[in-house]
């Protein structure tokens, strides 16, 4: 019975993360969902471990548990009431921390097959589909396999590939342990999907979220701002990084 204690407490940690990444895969959670998803596991993964151990009685669980809800419960009409002004506050923060620089929201980035946005107050990524068998549909709506079908088309222009891939990684993030063959058949071979556009000002300016008549400091900020979001070490993508970079440069070189 010992042993057998022993056995499950070492099994639990790996036993959720498999679980997790199939729940993951099957209901095409985003990041933000998954490491939720994560940190409740391993808290809850914890406290039973602590149980097992017998470091941690049940009722010290139960206890907290129940006052929780008989608090929750008498004051629901008041949290109820309460609800409209914690939306209303958080959605004066985002504007003050976004609109006192004068920059735009959102930051977009255009290809042949897709135009991408990014919220920069929330970090949410969407986009919309300008060509092909999914046109006039936003990314966001469609399911796995009409996405893994997308990347298909996409394989022909090399932009448009890559920022699907990035928005996969970033919205879907175990995306490529379920896509198997379709993933590999997406990706351009000897060649295929054709170079990368030239950044031009417009591209540039959308990239960046700024109007024409944005500043050199506006440039820096905006850029300062969208690598916070978009970094690879925080949820981002080379491609992503390698674009917002190329968008700063373009126009510093012209102001």
């Amino acid at each position: 019975m010992f042993l057998l204690r022993y056995i499950l407490i070492l099994l639990l940690p790996v036993l959720a993360y498999m679980g997790l990444r199939k729940l993951a895969i099957r209901y095409s959670l985003n990041q933000r969902q998954f490491n939720m998803l994560l940190v409740l596991a391993a808290i809850l993964v914890t406290v039973v471990v602590l149980i097992l151990l017998g470091r941690l009685p049940v009722h010290f669980i139960v206890a907290p548990i129940m006052v929780a809800l008989t608090f929750m419960l008498r004051n629901l009409p008041l949290l109820i009431r309460l609800l409209p002004i914690v939306q209303m506050f958080r959605s004066r923060t985002a504007k003050s921390a976004y609109g006192a620089a004068g920059a735009a929201d959102t930051s977009s980035i255009r290809t042949r097959f897709l135009l991408m946005q990014l919220q920069l107050s929330s970090g949410d990524m969407d986009g919309d589909v300008l060509e092909g068998k999914f046109k006039g549909a936003k990314l966001s709506t469609l399911s796995m396999d009409a996405l893994l079908e997308l990347a298909v088309e996409c394989a022909r222009d090399a932009d448009s590939l890559q920022i699907l891939e990035a928005y996969l990684d970033r919205v879907h993030p175990q995306w490529r342990a379920g896509a198997g063959d379709s993933a590999s058949q997406a990706s351009p071979r000897d060649g295929a999907g054709g170079s990368e556009a030239v950044m031009t000002e417009a591209m540039a300016l959308e990239i960046l979220g700024l109007q024409r008549e944005a500043s050199r400091d506006d440039v820096v900020q905006a850029h300062r701002r969208l690598m916070q979001k978009m970094h690879p070490d925080r949820g981002g993508s080379d491609y992503l990084a390698k674009k917002i970079n190329a968008a700063r440069d373009f126009l510093l070189d012209r102001l």
